[in-house]
Order: structure tokens, then C-alpha cells, then sequence
């Protein structure tokens, strides 16, 4: 079907203009509004936009720089006086958060080609940041076993990584950096000589490289300290089994012993899962009573436990001790920066080695005060 065309007469259009009049007339006024709000008007706010396209690497990594050391302040400060103490916080021992250098730099991307719209701004803020904070969040845990932060207790959480109350934080900070933060963080940087702010930004790369490896080791020889741990825990459930086994057969023939301990030496895969639900204190009393019962049951039944049976459960004593020492100088937490690592991070959590991480850290707060 042909299009009807649409014939105005001189009431009509005279109407038409009119509204076409004041719609202009509107968005007129919008933007006088809209440059009264952002101080130089709206073809200043394009240029900083256009501006931020056009930061040179330098520039960037000292943004980068500056926002670690201003969420380490903010942070750090938080801490502080929620402790009522001193606290160095992050994962680095200088006074440096990545995370959120990540994060700013994060927000600005994301909120580059929406800059003229505060509402996809928001929503690219909340999107970019959580997306930032889960992905490192999930990458931290899979690498060092630990988290460095948790989120399992709050409502609308996912994996204890990311919730929705952080999520919408991250929109709001994401307007406040690029309406109020950014602005005269921009301005103080590109008014530094290119050669001072080159020279600060390969100096300040130097020394958080070097500080990030050593970080990074204490993270990992952390984790591989709690994963000794755990292995020496799990160590000590296979030996009470053992016992328990020993001591349950003390009156069948020597046949069935045989096939009950290969049975038990089968469950040892068990020990592992079973150590995480078990505390240390309860295992070491098990052991020990069982060892004590043993002794008294060899003494009095010397001839229902054949030679091979004694030296075993002589083998078992031995695990015990070597096992519960190793575990103790594990704890022992005489690395400097596992120990810094651990005070700057006392939300620290770990599902898997709950029972180690707590052992640490209060040897950790122990050895802050002696």
C-alpha cells in the first residue's frame, strides 16, 4: 500500500510549529541547565571526555599508581579505626592496593563512551566492577587457596566473590569518580612535565614490581604451608583409624586382621575430607588414648598381637610424633612476610584450611605482641 500524505492546514500547522517551538525551546533550556551543573558547560565535559582517550601509557600507569595509594589510605584508615589499631591492608607490603588502582582504572574505561548519560554510566560501573572484583576474587582463591575477602554472609552473594549491595556501591563510586574524583586528579597529573611524571612512574613501576614479588611469594609459600598443614592433619586421622582398627580386633584370628587392615589402609584416601571436619585437639586426645589402650592391651594379651602388629603400631607412635612436630613448626609462622600478610588481611578466609588459617593467625597476632 502507497503512503498517504498527511496535508496540514494553516490551524494545523501553525500548531505544529508551535510545539516544535517549544520542544526547542526545552531542550534549550536542558542545556543551560546541564552547563550550569557541570561548571564549563557541555562542550568542556565532551572535551575531558575526548581528553581521557588520549592519555599516553605513562599517564595511565600513573593514574593507575595514584588511585592504589589513595584506596590503600582509604582502606588502611578504615581498618584502623574499626580495630583501633594500626593496619598496613592489602595485599602488598608498601602502601599500594591494586585492587583498587584495578578498579578505577576499570570504572574510566567502562564509563568512557557513556560520559553524556549518568544512568549507563551507573550501570556500566556496577557491571565492569563486579565483573573485576569476581573474576580476581575466583583467580586469588584457585592460586593462593585463601580469600581475601568474603562475601558469604551478606544477602544476594554469589560464591561469597561478588554481591548485590557491593555491585550497586560499585555503580555510585563509579559517578563519583568520573563527575568529582577524576577531575582534579586529572588536572594535578597532566599539569606534571612530562619528563618529571615519566621518571616518577618508572620509579614507582621499579619499586611495586619488586614489592608484588615478594608479596606473591609469601602468598604462595603461605598457601603451601597450609596445604603441609592440612596433609599432616589428614596424616593423623589415618594413624587414629589405624589404631582403631588395631584395638577393635584385638580378639579375632590373625585371617580377618589382615583383610580389616588393608581395608583401613583403603580408607586412608578418606583422611584427607575427613581432616576438615575434625579439630586437632580432638584427633591428638584420640591418638593418644588409643596408644595408651594398646600398650596396656599388649602388656596383657602379648601373645594375641603377633611381632608384625607391635612394630606397626611402634611405626604408627612414630608418624604421630614426626606429624604433630611438623604441624607445629608449620604454625610456627617464622616468615616476616607471611606474617605481614596475614595481619593485613584479617579477613581472610579459607573453607578448606579453616582450621590452619585460624592456627596462623593467631600465631601471627601472638608474635605482633612479643
Amino acid at each position: 500500500m502507497g503512503s498517504v500524505p498527511v496535508v496540514l492546514t494553516e490551524e494545523r500547522e501553525g500548531e505544529y510549529n508551535g510545539r516544535a517551538g517549544a520542544y526547542y525551546g526545552i531542550w534549550l533550556m536542558a542545556v543551560a541547565v546541564f552547563d550550569v551543573l557541570i561548571g564549563e558547560g557541555a562542550p568542556q565535559y565532551r572535551r575531558r571526555v575526548t581528553l581521557m582517550y588520549s592519555y599516553t601509557v605513562i599517564q595511565w600507569l600513573f593514574f593507575f599508581y595514584f588511585y592504589c595509594f589513595a584506596g590503600w589510605c582509604f582502606e588502611s584508615a578504615y581498618v584502623s579505626i574499626k580495630s583501633r589499631e594500626l593496619t598496613n591492608r592489602g595485599f602488598l607490603r608498601g602502601p599500594f592496593l591494586p585492587i583498587y588502582g584495578s578498579g578505577a582504572i576499570m570504572m574510566l574505561v567502562v564509563s568512557m563512551p557513556f560520559q553524556d548519560n549518568i544512568v549507563l554510566t551507573y550501570i556500566a560501573g556496577c557491571i565492569g566492577a563486579t565483573a573485576l572484583e569476581y573474576v580476581t576474587g575466583v583467580a586469588m582463591e584457585a592460586l593462593f587457596k585463601v580469600r581475601y575477602w568474603d562475601y558469604s554472609k551478606n544477602k544476594f552473594n554469589f560464591q561469597g566473590h561478588i554481591c548485590l549491595g557491593s555491585s550497586l556501591a560499585w555503580g555510585v563510586l563509579t559517578i563519583f569518580m568520573t563527575e568529582l574524583i577524576h577531575v582534579p586528579v586529572e588536572k594535578l597529573v597532566l599539569s606534571i612535565p612530562a619528563q618529571i611524571l615519566t621518571v616518577a612512574t618508572y620509579v614507582l613501576t621499579v619499586v611495586i614490581f619488586a614489592d608484588f614479588a615478594l608479596s606473591f611469594k609469601a602468598a604462595m609459600d603461605l598457601r603451601n604451608v597450609l596445604v603441609k598443614m592440612e596433609q599432616a592433619k589428614a596424616e593423623l586421622v589415618h594413624i587414629r583409624k589405624r589404631l582403631d582398627v588395631i584395638i577393635a580386633l584385638a580378639d579375632q584370628d590373625w585371617e580377618e586382621r589382615k583383610a580389616a587392615f588393608a581395608e583401613s589402609r583403603a580408607e586412608a584416601r578418606e583422611a584427607q575430607e575427613e581432616a576438615r571436619n575434625v579439630r586437632l585437639e580432638e584427633l591428638k586426645a584420640g591418638i593418644e588414648s588409643g596408644l595408651k589402650q594398646l600398650k596396656q592391651l599388649v602388656q596383657s594379651k602379648h601373645s594375641a598381637y603377633p611381632d608384625s602388629v607391635r612394630d606397626e603400631v611402634m611405626d604408627l607412635k612414630t608418624k604421630y610424633t614426626v606429624n604433630l612436630e611438623l604441624r607445629k613448626r608449620l604454625g610456627g609462622l617464622k616468615d616476616f612476610f607471611q606474617r605481614g600478610l596475614i595481619r593485613s588481611n584479617p579477613g581472610m578466609t579459607s573453607e578448606r584450611f579453616k582450621e590452619a588459617l585460624e592456627e596462623l593467625k593467631q600465631r601471627a597476632g601472638r608474635r605482633k605482641g612479643e
